[in-house]
């Protein structure tokens, strides 16, 4: 069964009152977008996401979107929400089964919950997922002046909607095809249902929240423990070659004369590729093969301390700021002291900092296993990045 996600993240969030649009603040370190994008990209039974964004910013997404992987796609969104769904449901893949809607304004939204609507959209061809209310519902009409209750409701009867809404491809395609006749709606399940299906309720998640106002956005971040400026990520990155004749020696941009140097795609500079893993895993963007795939012919031969400034690039964008690099090179032959200031130098300016803040050490294995007897050269590194939340009226 092939399912598809669509992330309805079109809106402004005026009610929100912020600078920018509520969707690309943060919570707890990380956008209210990405938090809702990663629940359904990590989902294992959802195969591709399409997310919709205002034409503005679907034209520069923000790095980690773009960076994200084929099954996640950018979408420019519509005046209407109702309009932003179909432009994404016009880019789902024919083989697609199940489409799930999601307002990315909720971004805690759970795995249980995402194969609970799976399963009943499978079942039944419509689903939302819901929450029975706890209080006495009123409905009131307005009087001379004041409010007036004109009946109480059976509470039992009433349910709260949150998404992910789910469906079939066909049952969708009828919704949509509605709102394109003028019907206004205020999700795809209301519209699913003036087409003539039958939409059917799961059990939702209290802690599955929207954020709609500047309270419901303290709220979450205190729920998610935020640290209001900034938050620490470590990451960790290792790199092993082979050492083979007739290849050149790198470490970390600088050449090490040496009777043999690391076999690799690219110029396989051990310091700089176990510090670009590290930097990239401590941002959560993933890893050098991600990024930069042997499998891709720009890297045939490519410059390490070039790809170590992009994944630097890569993390400031995502708005981490690097405060210290520890690179441990294991080698048994040549001895690298003498290099160790040139090597540090070199990865200090392809970060973007300050000499002091990179560490670079050389170690043996002691003749021990293919690294001690000279076979291979491998590097580990651990690196501290600091988040800071950077608002501006248009950060892309």
């Amino acid at each position: 069964m092939h399912v598809t996600a669509i992330i309805a993240a079109g809106g402004s969030g005026a009610r929100l009152g912020a600078p920018v649009p509520k969707q690309l603040l943060e919570i707890g370190g990380r956008s209210i977008l990405e938090r809702s994008v990663e629940a359904f990209a990590r989902h294992a039974r959802v195969n591709d996401v399409l997310v919709v964004l205002p034409e503005s910013i679907a034209a520069a997404p923000p790095s980690w979107l773009a960076s994200a992987g084929a099954s996640v796609r950018v979408v420019a969104g519509g005046a209407r929400r109702q309009d932003s769904v179909a432009n994404a449901f016009d880019r789902v893949a024919a083989s697609t089964d199940i489409v799930l809607v999601h307002d990315a304004a909720r971004p805690f939204v759970d795995a249980d919950l995402i194969s609970r609507a799976i399963d009943a959209a499978a079942a039944h061809g419509a689903a939302i997922a819901a929450v029975p209310v706890s209080d006495t519902v009123k409905r009131v009409e307005a009087g001379a002046g004041d409010a007036i209750v004109a009946e109480t409701l059976p509470r039992e009867t009433i349910y709260l909607a949150q998404t992910p809404q789910a469906f079939r491809r066909e049952v969708l395609a009828d919704a949509v095809r509605i709102g394109r006749s003028g019907v206004d709606a205020t999700d795809e399940a209301m519209l699913a249902e003036k087409a003539g299906h039958a939409v059917h309720v799961v059990a939702g998640d209290r802690g599955n929240v929207k954020i709609t106002t500047s309270a419901d956005l303290e709220a979450a971040r205190e729920a998610a423990g935020s640290r209001p400026a900034s938050a620490a990520r470590v990451g960790t990155g290792y790199d092993l070659h082979r050492l083979v004749e007739g290849r050149p020696l790198v470490l970390g941009g600088v050449a090490v004369p040496a009777g043999r140097g690391a076999l690799g795609h690219s110029d396989a500079d051990v310091v700089c590729h176990a510090a670009t893993d590290a930097i990239l895993g401590a941002a959560a963007l993933g890893d050098i093969g991600v990024h930069f795939p042997d499998s891709d012919a720009r890297w045939k031969d490519a410059s390490s301390i070039d790809l170590l400034r992009r994944a630097a690039g890569l993390a400031r964008d995502a708005r981490f700021d690097i405060v210290n690099l520890d690179v441990v090179v294991v080698l048994e032959r040549p001895k690298i002291a003498a290099f160790l200031a040139a090597i540090r130098e070199g990865v200090a300016g392809a970060l973007g900092v300050p000499v002091d803040r990179v560490s670079v050490k050389g170690k043996t294995n002691e003749g021990i296993d293919a690294l001690g007897r000279g076979e291979a050269i491998a590097a580990h590194a651990v690196v501290l990045l600091e988040r800071v939340e950077r608002v501006a009226l248009h950060p892309f």
